[in-house]
């Protein structure tokens, strides 16, 4: 069976061909009649395929096609045929433990990530810190999405800072100089870029009085850490916190995106200051999930998941930290981060379940 007819709209010479003739696409189909599956790679530089490919879907409904991209701001923008009802949304995450196996270490994923360029490199330091300079330079430069470049490099230091924090926009915009409105449309571009996401506070059947504010994460530890400035004044546990909390989040996303979103996730904190992480909510789950960073667990890094578990009782509590032991301790299940990453898979129950004492 002949192969996947791969189409790179990366390459400048191709994007050029098909931006002057998407009906272009057509006669490559027809030219190649023996070939059924087409990967267009980097969709997004020329939105007009898409049409194009919506007319090949009806006319031969055998054929199918594989449109990838890293953006979704061109085509929201362009306002073109989105296919709906006729493709499947996925989106692809950095690898998840499970998918590395025995490859996977915790402290090589806080500290370069998983995104599989990355992984791959000989020198993955090296192309991690250029990941994001060639990507800004590639997406946002180019397509003319900010004026200011200078003002955009300032504002992904400053916001490197609220990584697995609440997101004040006011307070990112007082720090790189420049008004709340560019700054929510810099955090867009950051979403639309599959760059950052914002994760929203549980308030279902709320006994308490909540934040406001979304937390805002990174799509990757080791991005986090590539952009997040570092100084006398910054304490090394601060940094590997916020990336610990972020890799976890990554996997929860990837975990119920690879799913098919069969739950919703948040955090929960309250008004006087009590948070938790994340909560797993679906029709099967209802789980409070702590993260610390940390080889010992004291009374107060459970006081939280204990309020939680108080409002909502059906609720289960997980504490994840950096030690070697499974505990239940005051109603708590406390796994070590690395073995709940590992047992963590699609289409399966999170695991840390009470009645699972064991995981992986």
């Amino acid at each position: 069976m002949p192969e996947a007819y791969f189409v790179d709209l990366l390459s400048p010479e191709i994007c050029q061909r098909f931006t002057a003739s998407p009906d272009r696409l057509s006669e490559l189909v027809a030219g190649n009649a023996d070939r059924h599956t087409f990967v267009l790679d980097e969709i997004q530089r020329v939105p007009a395929l898409l049409s194009v490919v919506h007319q090949l879907i009806e006319a031969h409904p055998e054929l199918r096609f594989v449109l990838t991209g890293s953006s979704s701001r061109k085509l929201k923008r362009a306002g073109v045929d989105l296919l709906a009802g006729r493709a499947l949304l996925t989106t692809c995450h950095p690898f998840m433990a499970t998918e590395l196996g025995e490859a996977f270490s915790l402290d090589d994923a806080l500290r370069v990530g998983l995104v599989p360029l990355v992984l791959a490199a000989d020198d993955r330091e090296a192309v991690l810190r250029a990941y994001l300079a060639l990507y800004v330079r590639e997406e946002v430069q180019m397509e003319g999405l900010v004026r200011n470049m200078g003002s955009f490099a300032r504002f992904l230091e400053a916001i490197s800072f609220s990584h697995a924090a609440l997101l004040s926009v006011a307070e990112v915009a007082r720090e790189c100089a420049v008004s709340r409105t560019t700054v929510e449309g810099y955090v867009s571009i950051l979403e639309d870029l599959l760059i950052a996401v914002r994760l929203p506070v549980f308030a279902k059947r709320a006994k308490r009085q909540l934040v406001g504010h979304d937390k805002f994460f990174f799509f990757d530890a080791g991005v986090f850490r590539s952009i997040r400035p570092k100084g006398p004044l910054d304490a090394p546990a601060e940094v590997d916190g916020a990336a610990l909390e972020g890799l976890v989040f990554q996997h929860l996303r990837a975990w119920n995106d690879y799913s098919g979103q069969k739950n919703t996730l948040h955090f929960w904190r309250t008004r006087a200051g009590t948070e938790i992480d994340f909560v797993v909510y679906g029709e099967n789950e209802l789980v409070a999930i702590e993260v610390k960073n940390s080889a010992k667990i004291s009374g107060s890094d459970l006081q939280a998941l204990k309020a939680f578990a108080s409002d909502y009782p059906e609720s289960r509590t997980v504490l994840l930290y950096r030690g070697q032991e499974q505990l239940l301790r005051d109603g708590v299940l406390c796994v070590p981060c690395d073995r709940f990453l590992k047992a963590l898979y699609p289409n399966q129950p999170l695991p840390g379940s009470q009645q699972d004492r064991l995981i992986g």
